[in-house]
């Protein structure tokens, strides 16, 4: 009979720690391994959706508000316009506010300067004038005093008043605008009426009808007033009646440039300001 040797392991070191045992492969090792793919899975799907999530708004942001689908209102208050195409000038003439137009001579005639009318907006006939020149004493009546209007009449034949073209229109919202622009000789009589007091900080030098008060308009935005130009905008303050007046006056070259815009219960500052940029950029 073949006798068996046993072999048995030697014994272990009590100081030492047990041997971590093998984890046993079986059905729960599995699922949290599945379990540990989904989670990796899912966390890079939400930092990509993430990074992606953050390139978009940064682009909306970047974006004009009627280029972004479904954002495409006029919720702000502007007025859809048409296209402004500039009348060409003639060969070699230079702009209004070219160093080389001393005179400041609009070199275009005056009538195709004047902002046409928003869509949707009821034409004034009173400021169609007679071939497109308005009288003087229409222009006058946007003023309320007699002695103002009288005035200022003898002002703009002292300083050699060519004519003036104008436009007028009535919105949906019940919103009434007065566009007049002045023609002069030269540059150097529209600043002189600016420079001699037509339009101080304070309020303005002539009223205007349907006003008890108008002020310096310190809401007005920088960005919006034309460079190279005369500027200055008013605003009636409050408690005003049951409409209230904005108005500007700017200064291209040599024609002045009075922008009246008036609404039941307020007159709105965005469809005026953009009223006033749309208008100095054809005469710019």
């Amino acid at each position: 009979m073949t006798e068996q040797h046993v072999l048995t392991p030697p014994p272990s070191d009590p100081s030492e720690p047990p041997a971590p045992e093998e984890p046993q492969a079986g059905p729960a090792a599995a699922k949290d391994r599945r379990v540990l793919r989904a989670v990796l899975r899912w966390t890079a799907a939400v930092a990509v959706f993430a990074a992606v999530g953050t390139s978009t708004a940064y682009g909306i942001t970047r974006m004009e508000r009627t280029d972004v689908p479904g954002l495409a209102t006029e919720s702000d208050g502007r007025w859809d316009y048409p296209e402004l195409t500039r009348p060409p000038l003639p060969s070699g003439s230079p702009g209004p506010l070219a160093e080389s137009n001393r005179a400041g001579t609009h070199h275009v005639d005056l009538r195709e300067l004047v902002l046409p009318a928003p869509e949707g907006a009821k034409g004034d006939a009173t400021l169609r004038g007679e071939d497109g020149w308005l009288d003087t004493g229409v222009f006058l009546s946007e003023y309320a005093v007699a002695e103002d209007r009288d005035e200022f009449r003898q002002e703009l034949v002292d300083r050699g008043l060519r004519h003036i073209a104008a436009r007028g229109w009535t919105t949906e919202d019940g919103t009434r605008t007065r566009i007049y622009l002045l023609r002069f000789d030269t540059a150097a009589v529209v600043d002189s009426l600016f420079q001699d007091g037509l339009t101080p900080a304070s309020s303005p030098k002539y009223r205007l009808r349907g006003t008890d008060e108008s002020q310096f308009d310190e809401n007005y935005p920088r960005p919006a007033r034309a460079d190279g130009a005369h500027w200055m905008s008013y605003v009636e303050a409050a408690p005003y009646g049951a409409e209230q007046v904005r108005h500007a006056y700017l200064g291209f070259g040599d024609t002045l440039v009075l922008v009246v815009q008036s609404r039941k219960g307020g007159a709105r500052a965005v469809p005026f300001q953009q009223t006033v940029v749309l208008q100095s950029r054809l005469l710019s």
